[in-house]
C-alpha cells in the first residue's frame, strides 16, 4: 500500500492541478494511479501509516521510522506515484523497513508553470503544517520512538521551508516540543543565503530537526533555468551547494563527481541531471545512512572527501 497525503482538487474519478481540501489516500500497490476511491479516513491513515513505520531501521533508540517525502514543481500525479514507489524501493534495498509517505501538493506539469507553482507552494506549505506536521507533532509523546524524518525534492525543499516556519506561529502546534529527525534536500531550489546560520528563513528548519542533508550536483540544468526565471540574482542551494556548513546540524554532500562518473553516456537532459536521485542506489544508500542515525556523518561508507574539503557521494569501495 502507498500512502500519499493528497493537497489536490478531486477531478473526475482522480485529482486535478488546483489546490483543495486534504485527502488522505492508500493507493494499492497494482494501481497505476492515485484515485480518489482511495482515500480513506485521516483516522485510519494515519493509524495505518504508524503501523506500517514499525521496524525502521537498526536504531535501538527508534522502533519505526516515518519518510516524508514532498515533491517539487512540474511533477504530475503519475511522476508523484512513480518517484513514491522508486524511493520505496530503492531504501527497501538497503534494508528499510518503515514505511515512506508522499504529500502531494498542486504543481503543475507545465515547466513554464514555474511561478505559478511557486506561488501554489506557498499555500501547500499551509496545508502540510496543519495536516502534516501538526498531524505527527500531536504524537511525538515522550514514549513514542518512531521518528519521521523529511526528503523534499527540487520546490519541495521550499514547501518544506515554509511549512516549518509555518508551524512555528501557529500557538497549537509551536506549545508542542516537537521536530524531525533528519531532513534531507535533493537539488534544491532554494537560494543559498536562505540556508545561512541566522536567516530567518530557515531559523525553524534548524531549529526543529536533528540535521539537513542539502545534496547538490553543479551539472543541474534545471536549476540553471530556475535561477534566470528568478533574474539570475539568486544561486541555487541543489546546484552549488551551502556557502559553507552553516551550522553544526548541516551537511553538504557534493554529487557532481558522481554523477558525472555513474551516467556518462545519459543524453544531454536539464530532467535528467535534476532528478537522477530517485534511481541511482548510492544516493538511496546514503539516505539510508542518514535516517538510521548510527554513523557519523563524516563516516559513510557512500561518502569521501573533495580536495575542497567538502563532504562528496561515491560508490561504496567493494
Amino acid at each position: 500500500m502507498d500512502y500519499i497525503f493528497v493537497a489536490r482538487s478531486k477531478k473526475g474519478g482522480g485529482f486535478g492541478d488546483d489546490p483543495a481540501t486534504s485527502h488522505f489516500v492508500a493507493v494499492p500497490g497494482n494501481a497505476n494511479a492515485i484515485l480518489y476511491k482511495h482515500k480513506i479516513k485521516k483516522n485510519d491513515w494515519r493509524k495505518a501509516v504508524m503501523d506500517a513505520a514499525q521496524g525502521g531501521t537498526p536504531n535501538p533508540m527508534t522502533t519505526g521510522d516515518i519518510v516524508f517525502y514532498v515533491h517539487g514543481f512540474n511533477n504530475s500525479q503519475k511522476t508523484v506515484l512513480e518517484r513514491h514507489r522508486k524511493i520505496k524501493k530503492g531504501l527497501a534495498a538497503q534494508g528499510f523497513n518503515g514505511v515512506v509517505v508522499s504529500f502531494d501538493w498542486p504543481s503543475g506539469d507545465v515547466a513554464l508553470n514555474y511561478l505559478e507553482d511557486r506561488d501554489k507552494a506557498k499555500a501547500a506549505a499551509h496545508q502540510l503544517v496543519t495536516e502534516g506536521i501538526a498531524l505527527f507533532a500531536k504524537l511525538q509523546e515522550p514514549d513514542c520512538r518512531v521518528d519521521m524524518h523529511i526528503l523534499a525534492h527540487s520546490m519541495g525543499c521550499f514547501v518544506v521551508r515554509e511549512a516549518f516556519d509555518d508551524a512555528d506561529d501557529r500557538t497549537a502546534i509551536a506549545a508542542r516540543s516537537w521536530a524531525v529527525s533528519q531532513v534531507m534536500l535533493l537539488a534544491a531550489d532554494l537560494s543559498v543565503h536562505s540556508l545561512d546560520a541566522g536567516n530567518t528563513r530557515s531559523f525553524a528548519l534548524y531549529k526543529h530537526c536533528a540535521r539537513l542533508t542539502n545534496y547538490y550536483n553543479p551539472r543541474d540544468e534545471v536549476l540553471s533555468v530556475s535561477a534566470v526565471k528568478r533574474a539570475g540574482v539568486e544561486r541555487r542551494a541543489g546546484r552549488v551547494g551551502l556557502d559553507k556548513p552553516p551550522t553544526d546540524k548541516a551537511a553538504n554532500v557534493y554529487c557532481g563527481e558522481h554523477f558525472k562518473t555513474a551516467y556518462p553516456k545519459l543524453p544531454v537532459d536539464a530532467q535528467q541531471s535534476h532528478a537522477w536521485y530517485f534511481d541511482d542506489e548510492v544516493l538511496m544508500q546514503d539516505v539510508f545512512y542518514t535516517i538510521s542515525g548510527g554513523l557519523d556523518r563524516n563516516e559513510f561508507p557512500t561518502r569521501g572527501v573533495t580536495d575542497q574539503g567538502n563532504l562528496s557521494l561515491q560508490k561504496p569501495e567493494s
